[in-house]
Order: C-alpha cells, then sequence, then structure tokens
C-alpha cells in the first residue's frame, strides 16, 4: 500500500487527499507537473460573444431610430443573438480546477508536510509501519471510543507521535542512504576511522526512535488488555441480565440449592472483571503518562 503520512497540523480535508493520492505525490515529487489548460478555444469563443454582444448593441442602436415598422425585425434578431450566446456559453463553459491540479496545488502549498515510501530505507519502513498499526489500533479501540481513556488527548497525541516518528525515521534514512554512498568504494583507514563517529551516531538515533515506537507498542498492549477486560465484563453482565429467568427455572424445579452458590460465583466474577477492568485503563493511563517523558522538575 502507498501510504503517505501526513502532519497532523495539515487541513484535514488536504490531508485525506494526500493519503487518498500516494502514487500521484510520488509522480509530483520526481517533477511531473499536470497538463496546462488550453485557453485557444476558450479565448476565440469569448471573443466571438464579445463581438455578438457589441453587434446586439448596434443593432439595438440602429432600431431605436428607425421606423417602427423595424420591431419585428429587432424581436427576431434579438432572440437570435441571445441563442447564439447561450449556446457558445454551454458549449465552452468555465471549466473548474481538475482533481490532479488540486492535489499538485497543496503537494507545492505543503511541501515538507507529508512523506511518501520513497522516503524511508526498509528498516525504517518496518518501524513506519509499526507506528502505523499501533496509532490505528489505539485510535480504533472500543475502550477509546467510549471515553474509557483519554480519547481527546490521544486523539492529538498519537497522531503528532507518528508524524515525529516518521520524520525522524525519513532523516535518518536519507543520513545512512548518504552514508552508504560514502563507503561504497572504500575508503583510506583514516576516512574509514573518521567514519565511524557517523555510524555510531546512527546507530544510536536509530535506537532512540525504536524505543518510541516500543513505548507505543506498550501502551497498545495495555489497551489490548483494557479491551479484553471490557469484552469478558460485557459477557458477564449479559449473563447477570439473566439471572432471573435461571432462578424461576431452578425454583420451578425445586433445585433452590443449587442456585444460591452457582449466582454467588457468578457475582464474584463479575466483580472480579470490574477491578480487572479498571486496572486495565488504570494501566493504560500509566503508559499514556510515560510517553510524555519525565516529568518537569
Amino acid at each position: 500500500m502507498h501510504h503517505v503520512v501526513v502532519d497532523p497540523e495539515v487541513p484535514a480535508e488536504v490531508a485525506e487527499l494526500f493519503r487518498r493520492n500516494g502514487p500521484l505525490l510520488s509522480r509530483i515529487r520526481a517533477g511531473w507537473t499536470p497538463e496546462p489548460h488550453s485557453g485557444s478555444s476558450k479565448l476565440a469563443v469569448r471573443a466571438l460573444q464579445a463581438c455578438g454582444t457589441l453587434a446586439g448593441l448596434l443593432l439595438l442602436g440602429v432600431l431605436l431610430v428607425a421606423d417602427g415598422g423595424q420591431i419585428f425585425l429587432f424581436v427576431a434578431a434579438l432572440f437570435l443573438f441571445v441563442a447564439v450566446i447561450g449556446h457558445l456559453a454551454a458549449k465552452e463553459p468555465m471549466e473548474p480546477e481538475t482533481y490532479e491540479y488540486d492535489v499538485y496545488r497543496h503537494a507545492r502549498w505543503y511541501e515538507g508536510r507529508y512523506l511518501l515510501p520513497e522516503d524511508f530505507d526498509y528498516s525504517a519502513e518496518l518501524l513506519r509501519e509499526r507506528t502505523r498499526q499501533t496509532v490505528d489500533y489505539v485510535l480504533g479501540s472500543e475502550v477509546n471510543g467510549r471515553g474509557m481513556l483519554d480519547d481527546v488527548r490521544n486523539s492529538v497525541m498519537l497522531p503528532a507521535q507518528e508524524w515525529e516518528i516518521a520524520r525522524l525515521l525519513a532523516k535518518l534514512s536519507a543520513l545512512r542512504s548518504e552514508h552508504h554512498d560514502l563507503t561504497r568504494g572504500g575508503g583510506s583507514p583514516e576516512v574509514l576511522a573518521a567514519m565511524e563517529p557517523l555510524e555510531r551516531a546512527l546507530v544510536a538515533s536509530e535506537a532512540a526512535v525504536v524505543a518510541r515506537v516500543e513505548a507505543l507498542e506498550r501502551y497498545a498492549g495495555h489497551v489490548a488488555e483494557a479491551e479484553q477486560a471490557l469484552r469478558a465484563h460485557e459477557q458477564i453482565e449479559l449473563l447477570r441480565s439473566r439471572l432471573p429467568r435461571y432462578e424461576e427455572l431452578l425454583a420451578e424445579t425445586g433445585a433452590n440449592a443449587f442456585a444460591v452458590p452457582e449466582i454467588d460465583h457468578l457475582a464474584r466474577d463479575a466483580s472480579r472483571l470490574e477491578q480487572a477492568l479498571r486496572d486495565s485503563v488504570h494501566s493504560a493511563h500509566e503508559a499514556f503518562r510515560y510517553l510524555d517523558g519525565p516529568a518537569e522538575t
């Protein structure tokens, strides 16, 4: 899939336009430009319309000073004039901006605010995809949709994290490519020794980005636990809602002695799952605070 990462500060409608048109953005990046509108035929039509208007005005002026017997000729000429101009205008309307040009215009305006697959090398693309899947999972989770997490904060912080990680990965990919080009032909021991600190910087930078991705994945893991606890809680609540029917059946069959301990056991299960759900949501909140980094003192 031709996935496009967009700066969350870009307007939503433009961001969606970019995500739908990744291949076209790659062509624009490579130097493609939309075909210019053909204005020659329109210019001729507009000139003809202007001449027709002028001729009509001249005809009207002549008729105003002529005998009244020319009124029928005036009416016929006026109808003919309106019909011709209307026909020309209908055949050559002002064309709206083409879809491709719209993408091109926004791509130029927001240059540097979106990233394409070619901006990432293989290892960076793997990390970018892990980030995307993690963010999509959290934002699409039921516990987030129900507001059990900080859904408003998630909707702001997680896209910002995804963009920042993608931006760093693109920068890392570009530097790695340049570094690889420098080392491709070999070099003297002095040059290779001078490049070792640069290699260590690349490795350290990648490790730092990996740590951010793993922090997001840990958060998503806590969200997954909360999802499981929520589903189990809902199933237990459904069973509890059916208890009266079971109690009625047991009463009618004279098996009340069996009912009491089983119902008590179900109630304990419900309480235990409620606590598990609260613990899972609390763990997710704690992981969220970890993503913010250490608190300032």
